[in-house]
C-alpha cells in the first residue's frame, strides 16, 4: 500500500514537472501570522491543488476571481493572459452556490458568527474569536450581489486536509497561506465569479 502511494506521488511529481506551471513565491506574513499558523493543523498538499502561475483559462479580464466549484480551483486574473490557480473546498452538493459577486469586505483573522440556518443544522457551532481555531482561518473575502451580503466567503481554513473536496456549507475554503496570498493581491469590489 505504501509503495503504491509513493509511486503516485513520484508519477504526479513527474507529470507536474512537464508542465509549464510556475510556482508563486509564498506571501509576506507579520509575526502574529506566524505565531498563529504554526499552530492551525498540518495536512500532506496534493500537489494538483498547490499555488500555480499558469496560462488563464477563464478568458475574464484581470484583476477577476473565477471559482470553478466541478474542478476545485479558484483562479485569480493576471495580465498578460496568465491566472494564479489555487486548491479549495467548496459547498457540498446540497449547499453550494454559484453566482457573481464581488469582494465587499475584507478581514485578517476574522471572527466567525456562523448564520441561523447553519446554527439551526448544527447546533454546536458558535461564534468563534478570530485565531488558528477558527473556521475562516487566516483571511475572509466577504461575497456580496450588490448591497447584499451572500453570506459566503472565501476564506481560509482549520482543516487544510480538506482542500480538493466538496465539503462546506457554501464558502471557498483556502489553505492559509494561499488566502492570505490571495487577500494581498485583491482590492475591494473585486469581480467574483462562482462557477
Amino acid at each position: 500500500m505504501r509503495l503504491s502511494r509513493l509511486v503516485l506521488v513520484v508519477a504526479t511529481l513527474a507529470a507536474l514537472a512537464g508542465c509549464t506551471f510556475k510556482g508563486v513565491p509564498e506571501p509576506q506574513v507579520s509575526s502574529r501570522d506566524s505565531e498563529w499558523l504554526a499552530q492551525v493543523p498540518t495536512a500532506q498538499e496534493e500537489p494538483r491543488y498547490a499555488r500555480y502561475m499558469i496560462d488563464d483559462p477563464t478568458g475574464e479580464a484581470p484583476g477577476t476571481i473565477v471559482v470553478d466549484t466541478k474542478q476545485r480551483f479558484l483562479y485569480y486574473v493576471l495580465d498578460n493572459k496568465k491566472a494564479i490557480r489555487y486548491g479549495v473546498a467548496v459547498g457540498d452538493e446540497a449547499y453550494g452556490w454559484t453566482g457573481v459577486s464581488r469582494v465587499a469586505r475584507k478581514a485578517e483573522w476574522p471572527d466567525w458568527n456562523p448564520p441561523a440556518e447553519m446554527k439551526a443544522r448544527w447546533p454546536h457551532v458558535r461564534y468563534t474569536k478570530g485565531g488558528p481555531s477558527n473556521p475562516l482561518g487566516a483571511r475572509a473575502l466577504y461575497l456580496y450581489e450588490g448591497n447584499r451580503d451572500t453570506l459566503y466567503r472565501i476564506h481560509g481554513t482549520n482543516e487544510p486536509e480538506k482542500i480538493g473536496l466538496a465539503v462546506s456549507s457554501g464558502c471557498i475554503r483556502m489553505r492559509n497561506i494561499d488566502v492570505i496570498d490571495l487577500y494581498n493581491r485583491v482590492a475591494l469590489n473585486t469581480k467574483v465569479i462562482v462557477r
